[in-house]
């Protein structure tokens, strides 16, 4: 059995902050921003908003584009670093109640940034045992409520907002689709929370700690252009293919500087990048799946078209997958 994406979803929230706005509190400015980051303005939830609601309203239209019942949906799978509970029940046993899909299994799954990367390939095998079942895949993140707002080399980077997708099997094989998992823990301190169960939470050093996001920016800059370019580069040499044969790469949108000096590295133009950035921010988890139904939405995403799709993040992780839209 092959596998093929049948909807796409997206759901961001309607308040807008501007560079503008964390120009009135932070020392820093629009221009400045746009110039390190390629970000003007980015979505933050409201009270009304948590990932599990966000996930809801994005899963939806996933739902609805693709004609699919939530009651034959057989896993409901919440890529997330910002759960709605630290610990349990798993935000996607929230969602697969709101959304009424009573036979399907769910759970949460945590690689940061690439987690929906890592998501859609856990639904290519579950898909691969049970091939009558289609898997909900979503990408969700409230980072906003885990920033230190004075900091300013982190708070200007984020938003908030969810991303999904439905996959099903399709008659025929996957040669078409390729996927490229990574992980280096060496670099787990380049982005992370303090917290949970590695200190005593009754110690000094527990109860000191700060609970904000905190970003070593330059080391993931770094690590993100090598990354990238290698996943890409990878994926095609293993396909047969040279780099300039993708028709578009939906990219995690971490910094529009990382993307342009991915796209420098291997010699591929720009606009083969979708970029969305520039009004979103970095939604870590929800970022490509954003993206994605974005570019289908825009019409800028049709059949046959060779893509990838790639992220890094907190981990550290990585990874890729290539597919001819939508599928196979």
């Amino acid at each position: 059995m092959g596998a093929k994406i049948l909807g796409t979803g997206s759901y961001l929230p309607p308040k807008e902050v501007t560079n503008d706005d964390l120009a009135a509190s932070l020392d820093t400015s629009d221009e400045w921003i746009f110039s390190h980051t390629g970000i003007h303005s980015r979505h933050i939830a409201g009270p009304e908003d948590c990932t599990s609601t966000m996930a809801v309203k994005a899963a939806q239209k996933a739902l609805d584009a693709a004609k699919v019942p939530a009651e034959k949906i057989g896993a409901v799978i919440v890529a997330t670093s910002t759960p709605d509970y630290d610990t349990f029940p798993s935000t996607a046993c929230i969602v697969q109640n709101a959304l009424g899909c009573v036979n399907a299994a769910a759970y949460d799954l945590q690689a940061a940034c690439t987690g929906f990367i890592y998501a859609l390939e856990q639904a290519r095998c579950y898909l691969a045992l049970h091939p009558t079942r289609p898997v909900l895949v979503i990408g969700s993140e409230t980072l906003s409520r885990i920033l230190d707002w004075k900091d300013r080399g982190s708070c200007i980077l984020f938003g908030d907002g969810a991303g999904a997708v439905v996959i099903a099997a399709t008659p025929g094989g996957n040669e078409g689709w390729t996927t490229h998992l990574r992980a280096d823990g060496s670099g787990a301190e380049f982005i992370l929370r303090e917290g949970g169960t590695r200190l005593d939470p009754e110690s000094d050093e527990a109860k000191s700690l700060s609970r904000a996001l905190m970003l070593k920016g330059r080391q993931v800059f770094n690590f993100a252009v090598k990354t990238f370019a290698d996943i890409i580069e990878n994926l095609c040499a293993e396909s047969g293919i040279k780099s300039s044969d993708l028709d578009m790469i939906v990219a995690h949108q971490a910094n529009g500087r990382i993307i342009e000096a991915t796209a420098r590295r291997i010699d591929l133009p720009l606009d083969k990048f979708f970029m969305n950035i520039e009004s979103t921010g970095n939604t870590s988890a929800a970022s490509v799946p954003v993206a994605l139904d974005q570019a289908v939405r825009a019409g800028r995403l049709k059949e046959g078209m060779r893509i990838v799709m790639a992220g890094f993040g907190s981990g550290l992780t990585y990874g890729g997958t290539m597919m001819t839209w939508p599928g196979n």
